[in-house]
């Protein structure tokens, strides 16, 4: 029927206006909605309730979802009206925020060292987090090592350092876990961090020999940045040690010419190893983050980033709406990590950069929402940060 043909733009076009309509009516609704929700954070202030009140917001979205015709529509307006209410907190998270002059107990301090600042790394002299000590704060400071990870957090807790320098990531290989766990098993506090390019060779005693080696030691991450070269040896034991410098100690505490580490040139220099093969790397803009962490809650007047972490119930769209609070108040987000909780399974702690000051007031924001809604909330710590690689 050439009437029918004729007709359908017409109606299409008919069908578009309503839309439109209909949209300016649910904006004008939303609008209102925002403006009530106003009154309403002015009223939880006043009583000292909580913005989020999930058995309210759970009944609501079965009300409204009663009301829907059909199965489809029914998912759709759960969706719409959850997020609805997670706007609804944005704002109330905002102006009650806006009353808050405080820093999360956070002070300025920018950094100054002298000759008697202790400073702390975990390795041997050598090791690449020697290298990141010396960069960051130059060698005009009294830093010494500890064996493990957590024993330079422990030294920077207890008082034995002012400062201690941990490994955090790699560009190629990631995070490193452990150092993870420690930031939030302990209350210390990133106030920096320091990029090295890592250049990884392969040392061995002098004299030795490639065709005589049958054991490699190194850090795990180590072995990992040179599994391309390490394939082509797949004859040697790969051995991993706490780290690269303390490999190349092995080699030399062994007195073993077919035993080699993977370690740095600086290592071969301390231990009096010879070079047998350089530029090890799978890729050649490795590099590895460190963080720089005082027990001291401070942070430097210019710094940039922010990094916190927290624990979410293992409930469908929490670490959505999390998110949601970094969206809302225009943050960008430069990573997020996630570890599982010992003893709790399938629950998992989250950590996450950001760029901003403590002292924003959209900071304060984003910050006063996450912390209303997750467990165990804290700020890991407010520093300048350095470009990635």
């Amino acid at each position: 029927d050439h009437r029918d043909l004729h007709s359908f733009p017409t109606r299409r076009s008919s069908d578009l206006d309503e839309i439109d309509i209909i949209d300016d009516q649910i904006v004008r609704l939303f609008e209102r909605r925002m403006g009530v929700a106003e009154n309403v954070a002015a009223y939880k202030r006043s009583v000292g309730k909580p913005v989020l009140d999930k058995e309210r917001e759970k009944i609501k979205i079965q009300k409204v979802t009663e009301k829907t015709s059909n199965e489809f529509n029914r998912h759709g307006v759960e969706s719409l009206f959850s997020q609805i209410m997670a706007v609804s907190r944005m704002l109330q998270y905002q102006r009650l925020a806006s009353e808050r002059t405080d820093l999360e107990g956070f002070e300025v301090e920018n950094i100054e060292t002298k000759k008697t600042t202790k400073v702390v790394y975990a390795g041997v002299p050598g090791a690449y987090a020697e290298a990141a000590m010396d960069g960051y704060f130059g060698t005009e400071i009294d830093g010494f090592n500890v064996e493990t990870f957590g024993d330079a957090m422990e030294a920077v807790h207890n008082g034995e350092a002012e400062y201690g320098v941990l490994p955090i990531e790699n560009s190629s290989t990631g995070s490193v876990n452990d150092v993870y766990d420690l930031l939030s098993a302990y209350d210390n506090h990133i106030v920096g961090e320091h990029m090295v390019k890592i250049e990884h060779a392969l040392l061995g005693l002098p004299g030795s020999r490639l065709e005589d080696v049958h054991t490699v030691y190194s850090h795990p991450q180590g072995l990992m940045q040179c599994s391309r070269f390490l394939d082509e040896h797949r004859v040697w034991q790969q051995v991993s040690l706490q780290n690269t410098a303390a490999s190349a100690k092995r080699v030399l505490d062994d007195g073993d010419p077919g035993q080699v580490a993977i370690a740095s040139r600086q290592a071969a220099k301390n231990f009096g190893l010879t070079v047998l093969k350089e530029k090890l790397n799978d890729l050649d803009n490795n590099s590895t983050r460190f963080v720089i962490i005082r027990h001291k809650k401070v942070f430097q007047e210019n710094a940039d980033k922010i990094s916190i972490c927290f624990e979410l119930p293992h409930e469908s769209g929490s670490l959505y709406s999390i998110l949601g609070h970094f969206i809302f108040n225009g943050l960008n987000m430069t990573r997020i990590e996630s570890r599982p909780i010992k003893g709790q399974p399938w629950q998992y702690r989250f950590f996450i950069d950001f760029n901003g000051n403590l002292r924003e007031q959209t900071v304060k924001n984003a910050l006063h929402g996450i912390q209303s809604e997750t467990e165990n909330f804290r700020i890991l710590g407010s520093y300048i940060g350095v470009e990635q690689p």
